[in-house]
């Protein structure tokens, strides 16, 4: 038992998921106490465990599932192609279609290059920004998350202007001094970091809106001056749209602040609930990779039929359907206006972000418009505040540091019962 939910077949497959699987989870972020409820089906804006439970999900594969889950119309084009196979070894039209689609809707990305995960996508951007630029060093910001790789798993060091040090076991030190640690929204220590290592900065890598710590939103002046320092200093501009892309606006960040990267890494809704990432650029950026340029890149499941027809139907369905924003926009400040009047009626010690269809609720009185001010939040009080919600069918991910996602499959009924079920939770959290 979990409150008044009935658990037992999820704990019974958690118990035996830690004998044969690190801490029973395939991802951290899916471990919470007691433990986590294990998934039967997803459905729309639904997800039901294997013990019969049924939540309102707002985690949507973390950003992935833009149409809610099993969307007809992805699933069915998937079914389609399925007997025709599944992996060649050899090219296909589903991937020139693809980059067509990604090509028509991101400006800056003339070319593009298929990969499997975030994690590749950011690796390989990296890399192709050092074979460029013929440059070792790239600059990240701390709190952005780019996945799973030696490069950018390092946080910053104990100065302000300091090389980053190893935040994993097995990430060597001599990779970490290759990679600044700057702070988000900060000019000032970004340009004198920057300038201070121009002859060697290969790129600046981040998350246009930080959605991994939380929700952050950028200061426009602040793309804009990365912009204008990476041209002068010859560095890349990498813009990671893992999350943002095709999120924001069809053109993703891109689109919505109107400020283009040399390149950009996407992922998450590109598949539509399948595994797959690209990342794409200028041309004579591109060139550089296998087999035309130095550059060495490659992957089996690259660009792998299944994969690619999902994505296709994914980004088809945005060229054809754009209103969806205004939608998305909607059904999101159905859930954030009535609890922001709530907390400001109340004077509770709570911040919510926002952005279209991302939300978050942070567990401090400051506004949160750093990594440093996203560090400040209670976060025994988002556990309670996490738990209760699980107890009521609804579904935010457990982590204070993680963002919400509204989709296309969220209805009103949906959002207006998470909208009073939240406010119930956070009186009894700031009453009892």
């Amino acid at each position: 038992m979990l409150g008044g939910l009935k658990m037992e077949k999820s704990r019974e497959l958690y118990e035996r998921a830690k004998k044969i699987i690190p801490g029973g989870v395939n991802s951290p972020v899916r471990a919470f106490q007691p433990y986590p409820f294990f998934v039967s089906k997803g459905q729309g804006s639904k997800l039901i465990d294997i013990d019969g439970n049924e939540y309102i999900d707002y985690v949507m594969g973390y950003g992935a599932l833009l149409y809610g889950h099993s969307p007809k119309f992805i699933i069915e084009r998937v079914k389609n192609i399925l007997d025709n196979g599944t992996l060649y070894g050899a090219p296909t039209e589903i991937e020139i279609l693809l980059a067509e689609k990604i090509r028509s809707l991101y400006p800056s990305i003339e070319m593009v290059r298929l990969a499997n995960s975030g994690t590749e996508a950011t690796m390989h951007a990296i890399r192709l920004a050092r074979g460029y630029t013929n440059r070792r060093k790239i600059m990240k910001f701390a709190g952005c998350f780019h996945g799973s790789h030696d490069t950018v798993l390092v946080k910053a060091g104990s100065g302000a202007l300091t090389f980053g040090i190893p935040s994993s076991l097995g990430v060597l030190e001599d990779t970490a001094k290759h990679t600044l640690v700057s702070k988000f929204n900060d000019i000032e220590l970004t340009e004198k970091l920057a300038r201070e290592y121009a002859n060697d900065l290969a790129a600046i890598i981040l998350e246009p809106v930080m959605a991994n710590t939380g929700l952050i939103l950028p200061d426009i002046e602040f793309l804009k001056t990365l912009r204008e320092l990476t041209d002068d200093i010859g560095a890349l501009l990498i813009f990671d749209e893992i999350v943002t892309g095709f999120r924001l606006a069809p053109g993703g960040a891109q689109e919505y602040f109107k400020i283009q990267a040399d390149l950009t890494t996407l992922g998450k809704i590109l598949g539509g609930g399948f595994p797959i990432s690209a990342f794409g650029g200028k041309s004579e950026i591109m060139k550089n990779l296998a087999p035309e340029g130095k550059v060495y890149q490659a992957g089996t499941y690259s660009g792998n039929t299944i994969s690619t027809t999902a994505a296709l139907a994914s980004i088809e369905y945005i060229i054809n359907n754009k209103q969806i924003y205004q939608q998305l926009r909607q059904t999101t400040q159905k859930i954030v206006n009535p609890l922001t009047e709530f907390i400001q009626e109340k004077q509770l010690p709570l911040t919510i972000n926002t952005l279209e269809s991302m939300f978050q609720i942070f567990f401090t009185h400051k506004p949160v418009k750093t990594y440093d001010d996203a560090l400040t939040s209670d976060i025994t009080l988002f556990t309670k505040y996490h738990r209760k919600l699980l107890q009521s069918g609804i579904f935010v991910p457990p982590s204070q540091f993680e963002t919400c996602f509204t989709s296309t499959a969220h209805t009103i009924e949906d959002v207006e019962k998470t909208a009073r079920t939240i406010i119930k939770a956070l009186e009894e959290i700031f009453t009892k």
